[in-house]
């Protein structure tokens, strides 16, 4: 693998893959697989999986703002210290069956699930569904307004995702060339044709094919390339809202049929869609940072649990004329948190509805021990717009019926967790933009909005390439 200052010059690829997270990584091996002979370059900003080390979580858990991001950027991408979940339905994860249509994003999902077993993913998979609890569960969800997605989950873990990346690096490394620590600069196009990349040191690669996949980190650099290329994009929804955070036996008997419940509601107030998302049972609440803006996630490891259970409570809004900034209004609501809390802010439930902050004391005196022991107590109702506070408490009301003790006082809640969906590009259905053989794939693209379906996109986009020099 090439380090930074080792690159060759003058060279001409086949493919040039900007990224090498889940659709950058799945691309290079689906065209190793397909055309074991071809030149291959992947470039990324971050460092290799190995040297991905967050100095927060060896320096009391302080973020220390590091550019760029171990925790989201490198090898495997922002996925790479999550949970792992590999959601293996079609119906969650991404817009990416709009493009290619459901029954071939359902082989896809079966394909990726596939390979991801051949690099060292477990075999158990969680919510199938068949058992009487579960219909039990799906009936009270039924009473509470709440719209349970069941999705069949294959879980790596924290750990044992590392691990199965890394065998994917190991795969990669001898006949693809890596370059990490190599951003992007900008995509190099003449008459509507891709020719190569100029890194940001100035080198020019040239490529007959460019795979543009730089995750949700990179999406910004992706918007003002398009931008400058003159690529339509449409606004995607942001999704803000809070971690939560519960005792494990208040969710055990759902996490043992689904491991993460996947729910859906629309608020009284003001019908806004609010969601379930990332449930970790034995799992630790956690920090990333975007770009200098400290939001907040959650991780179960694959070999080491704790005594609580977290999950996100997002509100989804899409906005319309003459706004179109969706991710800048994501960073403001979590830069507040940040300036407010100095970090990620954590209440509990009983303190926000009686319209207090949280402190040590009170804190100490809950039942739930907060597994971010960095975050600091304070006041989130000073953090989030009323509408998005108001959908958030009716959520946790109606999941209360499904599980109760999750509308407890002792409840923590964590802000402000925001998802950074990229704007869409406008893309044909094998994901080529309008600049010939330039291809998006992934989180980066807007596409997608997890593991499986990010893969999905890389093996889409790898294929059409791998027809097209067939055809020539």
């Amino acid at each position: 693998m090439l380090k930074k200052g080792d690159f060759a010059t003058e060279k001409v690829y086949d493919v040039i893959i900007i990224g090498t997270g889940p659709a950058g990584i799945f691309a290079a091996v689906e065209l190793l697989r397909k055309k074991p002979d071809l030149r291959i370059v992947m470039l990324d900003k971050g460092p290799e999986i190995k040297d991905r080390i967050c100095p927060a979580r060896s320096n009391g858990g302080i973020c220390r703002h590091c550019t760029p991001c171990a925790t989201v950027c490198g090898w495997g991408g922002a996925g790479a210290f999550s949970d792992g979940k590999l959601t293996l339905s079609p119906e969650v994860g991404g817009s990416l069956g709009e493009y290619i249509g459901e029954k071939y994003l359902r082989e896809l999902v079966a394909y990726v699930d596939g390979t991801y077993q051949e690099f060292g993913a477990p075999p158990a998979v969680y919510g199938a569904g068949g058992e009487e609890d579960y219909e039990e569960v799906m009936r009270r969800a039924v009473f509470a307004g709440l719209k349970v997605v069941p999705v069949p989950i294959r879980h790596l873990g924290t750990g044992r995702c590392a691990e199965v990346l890394v065998r994917m690096e190991d795969f990669l490394a001898p006949r693809v060339e890596i370059r990490m620590h190599c951003p992007a600069g900008s995509i190099l196009s003449s008459k509507g044709r891709v020719y190569g990349v100029k890194t940001a040191d100035g080198a020019v690669l040239t490529g007959r094919y460019v795979i543009v996949a730089p995750g949700r980190e990179g999406a910004g650099w992706l918007r003002h390339e398009a931008k400058r290329l003159r690529l339509k994009m449409a606004v995607n929804p942001v999704d803000i809202g809070v971690r939560v955070e519960v005792p494990a036996a208040v969710l055990a008997p759902l996490t043992r049929l689904f491991y993460e419940v996947k729910c859906i509601y629309y608020s009284w107030t003001f019908e806004d869609r609010v969601r379930t998302f990332c449930m970790n049972p034995g799992g630790e609440v956690v920090t990333e940072n975007s770009d200098g803006v400290v939001t907040v996630n959650g991780h179960t490891h694959a070999y080491r649990k704790t005594e609580n259970t977290n999950f996100a409570v997002l509100v989804s809004k899409t906005f319309t004329e003459p706004f179109k900034e969706p991710i800048a209004y994501g960073r403001y609501i979590a830069s507040l948190a940040n300036l407010l809390g100095n970090g990620i802010i954590v209440q509990r439930l009983g303190d926000l509805l009686a319209g207090r902050r949280s402190n040590p004391e009170r804190l100490a005196k809950g039942l739930v021990k907060p597994t971010l022991t960095e975050a600091t107590p304070g006041d989130l109702s000073l953090v989030f717009p009323y509408r998005h506070l108001v959908g958030i408490v009716e959520m946790l009301q109606a999941f209360d019926k499904v599980a109760p003790g999750v509308f407890s006082r002792d409840t923590l809640l964590y802000g402000a967790e925001v998802k950074f969906y990229s704007s869409r590009l406008e893309l044909s259905p094998c994901l080529e933009t309008r600049v010939k053989n330039l291809f998006a794939a992934g989180d980066g693209a807007g596409v997608t909005r997890g593991l499986v379906q990010a893969s999905a996109s890389g093996v889409v986009v790898a294929r059409e390439i791998s027809k097209r020099l067939g055809g020539e």
